[in-house]
């Protein structure tokens, strides 16, 4: 860089948005611009003549800066976090950008930067855009990645502990899938105003990615980490009202401390992600502090995100479907099954349905797995029996993150076409926590589905909180009594008034009513004194392939 005129340069500088600093190698200041005036609080004839490190916040290790010369040196450029002080005391910190030049025919060194604090001009803003989040005004992950590495450098200078927060919250993308774009920013928004109402105002809050956020905590104490994730927890279950409308969400949040689980800000941000990976195993809306035995269990399913994958795309005989039948209690006679995907992966053996439907569900497969589902019976019902008594219903599980997914209609149509030829009904099984969150437009589409003759069932009945008053408008004929209610039957507990309380809801809307989880002749004979109609369990049948399922259907007591 190199100007000919210095008339020329100075009225250029002096007007350019950012702070410009120049000095020499020895080095000493030789020319601010008026936005440094601004930034700093230093007047030009306080400054000139006097070493940059006039104004040094005095938080930078040694290294850092010795790094620094060493970029100059090899890559003619250094650009990064730097924390400094104003002449008011005031510690910021400043985004730098550092060039050799020649200035008045000696070599000298260029530093342009910003307060990341302050982002108070237009022209300010509209450079901030590389380091902060635009929707919720939050240090992106750029930013907050120099925020952390300077805070370690702190820290090596004995500085009070700190730690790194990782938030994620739980079910978001059911926002974006069921409401729209529009309704999940303002959550996002309301989500980064929670977290900051939490935090102290010395502690780092950022936005990495989607609906992740991350927080540099000050610690005072072994009990501040514990507390502040608690009340973190506590204030994400509060609905978040965007539009009128209450949103309840929940987060999964994973911690770090410096130095004790990493001395670098890379390795803290690492284990942070895998604690909070920890916390979603754990069940969501709670909280991990680094383990690693959580860390173990973390990689676990990371190598079966990956397996999944890599199975879902090139190895289709690793998947299969199983039925498990449903039966009329009163007569005992096979009225329904159940078609369930299952997983034999070729290294990690029958990986569980409870472990990798949920993973796909998260990672954004859970449509392939409808298709591999789909293909499956298909297969199976090509020797299917065209004649059963009464309307014989074949069930499917689906996500609801699939019911505004236009890749659903066309996969299941196949199936719903042979359902039709062999004269039994498609039943569509939705779990009830996610049922109650739908908005009217999935509902509408349940209620086109209901039109063409598909049968709409609510899974996992009793575990959700329905309202009556909702649960009277939803295009549904049929509840599912989660197996927890059915497990407590013929003994003297209060399973069996809740299971009545169910029975009796379903007789006033005019449902049909199917028990899972039947396993012992108690239970059995409880739910037909009940009067419940269905039911489906180990006792009378195990999920199994096709074939054997065929012949259980056609005569249940072979």
């Amino acid at each position: 860089m190199q100007f000919e005129q210095q008339h020329d340069f100075r009225a250029l500088v002096d007007q350019y948005p950012r702070a410009i600093m120049i000095a020499t190698k020895e080095p000493r200041i030789t020319y601010v611009n008026r936005m440094f005036r601004f930034v700093t609080g230093y007047q030009s004839n306080e400054v000139m003549g006097e070493s940059p490190s006039v104004l040094s916040a005095g938080l930078h290790a040694p290294e850092f800066y010795q790094a620094m010369w060493r970029s100059l040196a090899g890559d003619g450029r250094w650009e990064g976090l730097v924390w400094n002080r104003k002449k008011s005391g005031e510690i910021y910190p400043q985004w730098l950008s550092i060039y050799p030049m020649e200035y008045e025919g000696r070599q000298a060194y260029v530093g342009m930067f910003m307060d990341m604090g302050e982002r108070a001009g237009a022209d300010e803003r509209l450079a901030s855009l590389a380091y902060y989040d635009p929707l919720t005004e939050l240090p992106n992950r750029s930013l907050f990645q120099e925020f952390l590495e300077a805070r370690v450098s702190q820290h090596s200078r004995g500085e009070v502990g700190f730690a790194v927060l990782f938030i994620d919250l739980d079910f978001f993308k059911s926002v974006n899938d069921l409401h729209g774009h529009d309704c999940g920013d303002g959550v996002l928004k309301q989500a980064a105003m929670c977290i900051q109402s939490v935090v102290r105002e010395g502690d780092v809050v950022a936005r990495l990615s989607g609906d992740e956020f991350a927080v540099i905590v000050e610690l005072a104490g072994h009990d501040d980490l514990n507390e502040v994730c608690q009340r973190m927890n506590q204030a994400l279950r509060a609905p978040m009202i965007v539009a009128h409308r209450e949103y309840f969400l929940s987060a999964s949040i994973g911690a770090s401390v410096y130095p004790a689980h990493g001395e670098s800000g890379a390795e803290l941000l690492q284990k942070a992600d895998r604690a909070m990976y920890a916390a979603k195993l754990a069940g969501r809306a709670c909280y991990r502090v680094y383990s690693e035995a959580d860390d173990e269990q973390g990689r676990r399913e990371q190598q079966l995100a990956e397996a999944l994958t890599t199975s879902l795309k090139t190895s289709q005989d690793e998947f299969h479907v199983v039925y498990q039948p449903q039966y009329d209690l009163e007569t005992g006679r096979a009225v329904g099954m159940e078609a369930l995907l299952r997983w034999h992966h070729p290294e990690l053996g029958s990986v569980s349905p409870a472990d990798f439907v949920p993973l796909a569900e998260r990672r954004g497969q859970i449509h392939e797995m409808t298709q591999r589902l789909v293909r499956g019976i298909l297969a199976d019902l090509r020797d299917a029996p065209s004649s059963l008594p009464g309307e014989f219903r074949l069930a499917i599980n689906i996500s609801a993150r699939q019911i505004t997914d236009a890749r659903l209609g066309p996969a299941i149509s196949p199936l719903f076409s042979r359902i039709r030829e062999l004269g039994w009904l498609l039943e569509i099984e939705i779990t009830e926590t996610h049922i109650m969150h739908l908005s009217s437009q999935c509902l509408d589409t349940l209620r086109a589905f209901q039109n063409q003759g598909v049968v709409i069932a609510i899974d996992d009945f009793g575990t959700g909180y329905s309202s009556l008053a909702y649960l009277q408008n939803l295009p549904v004929q049929v509840l599912k009594i989660d197996r927890q209610f059915i497990g407590g039957l013929g003994k003297e507990n209060r399973d069996s008034r809740i299971v009545a309380a169910i029975l009796g809801i379903a007789e006033a809307l005019e449902l049909e009513v199917v028990a899972e989880g039947i396993e012992t002749d108690a239970q059995y004979q409880e739910l037909r004194e009940l009067e419940c109609q269905r039911g489906q369990g180990f006792l009378m049948a195990r999920p199994q392939p096709w074939q054997q399922a065929r012949m259980t259907i056609i005569d249940p007591y072979q």
